[in-house]
């Protein structure tokens, strides 16, 4: 569905500026600064990436947005951290933009629809107001178990010092203090560098995956298989399967962890019993609906497959063919 003939979305210009004078600056470090700064340094800065990168995939997306496991508390706490260092929306704007654009993906009622461009579905959402559609059907979308949770309540009261000192403030000051690095290299290579990276890693989920790849699970629908945005965004580019079977905590049907860390990391919680409920629909049940629905390619590395089956959290076949 195209935008709605006279459906108004102001161009948010102040978005439009930050946003590109972020991008400027993150370039202008990358080529200038960066080659000056020490290796540990740089190596600091793709572990903050990964830390935060793993909030959002494992915390906002896996856990918040679908519950396809459960986390005891230090697990959350760690969660809400990392989060916290990806510099996004607040853990609550997040999970009700994700569950809109799983129940309605694709429509006007998609805050980030791939049908309006690469462009649109990458940044150009951010750039202004949301479609009337998106509020609309946001609406509707139940948000009481994030809202009734204490935990995710109080975070999202003090998020703007959370993302603050996670984001911005710890990750410039380890660098300065213990490596000795120049204060003015820590501020940009984090602040901008390390902070784009980032949000163009998500980005790419929202744009790349949903326009480029192959549909093994249901070729009626625009997310796709994007081997490189899995390695970006730390194994959330297997996207067509990720839209057919959304509860799965893998957010994958690989058993191959090469591209998909997230699932690495919530495993080793899973031993440590931090993490638990895993949920995974059955092998035979995988093979039904991409039979009926895929458009007959393999699955990337699908022939290494493990499962932990939950047959009760699995819905009826033909309520998987769909982005719900």
């Amino acid at each position: 569905m195209g935008a709605q003939l006279g459906a108004r979305q102001d161009i948010i210009w102040i978005n439009v500026v930050l946003i590109t004078l972020w991008h400027l600056l993150a370039v202008y470090t990358a080529v200038l600064l960066v080659p000056r700064m020490q290796f540990i340094t740089i190596l600091w800065g793709y572990f903050v990436g990964v830390v935060g990168g793993f909030g959002v995939t494992a915390g906002a997306h896996r856990l918040w947005a679908h519950r396809a496991y459960k986390a005891k508390l230090p697990l959350q706490l760690i969660l809400l951290m990392c989060y916290s260092t990806a510099g996004q929306n607040s853990v609550f704007d997040w999970v009700r933009d994700h569950r809109v654009h799983h129940k309605f993906s694709e429509t006007d009622a998609d805050p980030h629809n791939a049908k309006r461009g690469f462009f649109f579905a990458h940044v150009g959402w951010l750039m202004q107001r949301k479609h009337p559609e998106v509020l609309k059907k946001g609406a509707l979308i139940d948000m009481s178990d994030i809202t009734g949770d204490p935990i995710l309540a109080f975070h999202t009261k003090y998020f703007n010092y959370f993302k603050l000192f996670f984001c911005f403030v710890l990750p410039v000051l380890v660098p300065y203090i213990v490596l000795k690095e120049p204060f003015y290299h820590c501020f940009m290579g984090i602040c901008f560098v390390r902070y784009i990276l980032g949000l163009n890693f998500t980005w790419s989920v929202n744009s790349a995956a949903h326009i480029w790849g192959n549909k093994p699970y249901d070729k009626r629908i625009n997310p796709a298989e994007n081997l490189t945005v899995s390695i970006l965004a730390m194994g959330e580019g297997w996207h067509n399967y990720h839209h057919v079977f959304p509860w799965d905590y893998r957010a994958a049907e690989l058993g191959h962890y090469l591209f998909n860390s997230t699932t690495v990391i919530i495993d080793l919680f899973a031993k440590i019993g931090w993490a638990y409920d895993l949920k995974c629909p059955s092998t035979e049940l995988v093979q039904k609906i991409s039979k009926k629905y895929g458009d007959g390619t393999e699955p990337y590395l699908g022939h290494n497959r493990h499962h932990h089956d939950h047959p009760e959290e699995v819905p009826h076949p033909d309520q998987t063919g769909v982005s719900d």
